[in-house]
C-alpha cells in the first residue's frame, strides 16, 4: 500500500525538493502541501495523511504547536519533524507535542526515506544519542527521585517481565530486529509485546514511550546501551 504525505514547510522550494524525492518512490506519495501549523492542522484533519513532514519555524502557528493539536485531535496521521536547528529544545518539544520522530532538513534524501516509511509504519525515529540528549538536557525539570521511583514502580507493575525487558529496549532506542537479537525472540513477537506495552500504558507509539521511561527514570544515563 501506498503511505500518503502531508509536506509542510514556509519554503516553497523546501517543498518541491521533498516532493521529488517522496514521489519518486513507488510505496510513497505527497498528497499535500501546507505553508504554515494551521493550514497543516486543517489540511491533516481532511487529508488523513499517513506522515505529516512537519517543518518547526513557521508563521501563523510554528511546527511545535501543529504537532501538538494534531495529535490531540487523535489523528491517526504520524508527525515526523524536519528542521535546521539541531537543538536540545525543539528535539524535546516535538517529542513531547507527540511527534513520532525528529530529523535534520540536511539529512540525505535516502535517510528521510528511511524516517518517512518508519514512521508510518509506527516505528519511531528515535536513537540512542537523542535520548542521551534529552535526558542530560531535561534532568532538573524531572520530578524528584522518590515520585519518580514512585510512578516507574507503578508502571511497571502493569507488565509483565517480557515487557518490561522489551520497554528497556526500546527506551534505549533499538529497533524491533535489534531487540529480537538481544532477548532471542522473533521480530514478530517484539511488535507483538510493542504494541501491548503501548496500549496497557496508554501510549500512542514508541516515542512516547522513550520519554516515559526517561521522565519517570525506568531508563538512566549509562543503563546499558544508552552512553
Amino acid at each position: 500500500m501506498t503511505a500518503g504525505v502531508l509536506l509542510v514547510d514556509d519554503q516553497p522550494l523546501q517543498r518541491l525538493g521533498y516532493r521529488m524525492v517522496i514521489d519518486a518512490q513507488p510505496d510513497l506519495e505527497v498528497v499535500g502541501e501546507a505553508g504554515d501549523g494551521a493550514q497543516a492542522v486543517s489540511m491533516t484533519r481532511a487529508l488523513r495523511p499517513d506522515v505529516v513532514l512537519m517543518d518547526v519555524r513557521m508563521p501563523v502557528l510554528d511546527g511545535i504547536e501543529a504537532t501538538r493539536r494534531i495529535v490531540g485531535s487523535g489523528s491517526a496521521s504520524r508527525v515526523l519533524v524536519l528542521t535546521t536547528f539541531d537543538l536540545d529544545e525543539y528535539v524535546y518539544a516535538a517529542l513531547r507535542a507527540g511527534a513520532s520522530g525528529f530529523l535534520l532538513k540536511d539529512v540525505p534524501p535516502a535517510d528521510l526515506l528511511t524516517g518517512v516509511r518508519a514512521v508510518a509504519a509506527g516505528d519511531a525515529m528515535v536513537s540512542p544519542a537523542v535520548t542521551r540528549r534529552l535526558i542530560d538536557a531535561f534532568a532538573a525539570h524531572l520530578p524528584d527521585p522518590d515520585t519518580r521511583r514512585t510512578a516507574a514502580d507503578e508502571l511497571l507493575h502493569r507488565l509483565t517481565e517480557r515487557e518490561r525487558d522489551v520497554l528497556m529496549e526500546v527506551a534505549r532506542g533499538r529497533s524491533n530486529v535489534e531487540i529480537a537479537q538481544a532477548l532471542t525472540v522473533s521480530e514478530a513477537t517484539v511488535k507483538s509485546h510493542v504494541g501491548r506495552i503501548l496500549a496497557k500504558l496508554d501510549l500512542r507509539d514508541r516515542v512516547q514511550i522513550v520519554v516515559l521511561a526517561y521522565e519517570t527514570g525506568i531508563v538512566r544515563r549509562g543503563d546499558g546501551g544508552v552512553p
